[in-house]
């Protein structure tokens, strides 16, 4: 056998193994029809993290997988990533519902708690480093696990979505069967008109909620970039922090952050250039999150 092919085989048996997607089927009850798939890496290190990633509408698992860039860096720094699916209105998460906007409601924000507490149970994974983010639909319905279930997350991220309750009260979840008062960026609040409806979703709720840094691009007229504003406004209230200063270029060119307080709570970030929706910035969420 030449050196060569010898040193190609020696190669290749040093590569690492790189994980797969699975379907997860025994995750728990799923009333809504959905559905999980999983990227656990195959050296997976004890207590691992966990992020909830969610796609939007549309979308899949399986799809989000593919485009959000999680799962090649969960390889490389031993964390979980969980995929679940909608599977009804346009593959849209329900958003609008008493059922989903209440903790334990029997909607589609207890099917993805059970899901977390799924990773929890079966890998031993880390129940204070637990994360969720999404993008538009997921962006909302990051939103709303923030309010139902502010105790099972350490941070949030999101891309191009609304505040937590915006779409509550509409036939639907999707652009086809939502009122669009809220997608237009005309469910205008108060901050503590916000914060209160927030609250509402978890009532008897004490504790801390998870830190936000949330995005959205200027030239988003599907779902307005005022939805952005309006998401500060709540998250603010709820964390009791006020705008304190502006970064620009950062992460990106044309990017500008906006802060509040000492910006660890709360982060918008706009994206000029950008219509719908603002592309998963996978390496700065996990700076966020403090996996790296």
């Amino acid at each position: 056998m030449k050196a060569t092919t010898v040193l190609g085989v020696a190669s290749l048996l040093l590569q690492p193994a790189y994980a797969s997607l699975r379907q997860i089927s025994n995750w728990g009850f799923t009333p809504g029809g959905l559905t999980l798939h999983a990227y656990i890496p195959n050296n997976l290190p004890p207590n691992p993290a966990v992020i909830l990633a969610l796609h939007p509408c549309g979308g899949s698992g399986q799809g989000y997988h593919q485009s959000s860039g999680y799962s090649p860096l969960a390889d490389t720094h031993g964390f979980i990533v969980l995929y679940p699916s909608s599977t009804k209105d346009m593959n849209c998460w329900d958003v609008a519902t008493t059922r989903t906007l209440s903790r334990d409601g029997g909607g589609d924000s207890q099917a993805l708690a059970d899901m977390v507490d799924w990773a929890i149970a079966n890998h031993g994974a880390d129940q204070d480093r637990v994360f969720v983010s999404g993008t538009s639909s997921g962006c909302m319905m990051t939103n709303v696990m923030m309010a139902t279930y502010p105790d099972y997350f350490a941070a949030a991220t999101c891309y191009s979505g609304v505040s937590a309750g915006c779409l509550a009260g509409s036939p639907g979840s999707s652009p086809i069967s939502a009122d669009p008062t809220c997608a237009n960026g005309q469910n205008i609040k108060t901050p503590q008109e916000w914060a209160d409806l927030a609250r509402s979703m978890y009532p008897c709720y004490t504790g801390p909620y998870p830190p936000l840094k949330t995005y959205h691009g200027l030239d988003d007229t599907f779902v307005h970039w005022r939805n952005l504003d309006e998401q500060l406004k709540q998250w603010s209230a709820i964390h009791g922090v006020s705008f304190s200063h502006e970064v620009a270029n950062n992460p990106r060119q044309g990017y500008t952050q906006r802060v509040y307080g000492d910006g660890t709570k709360l982060v918008g970030v706009t994206a000029q250039g950008v219509g719908h929706v603002v592309p998963v910035v996978p390496d700065e969420d996990l700076r966020w999150f403090g996996i790296i």
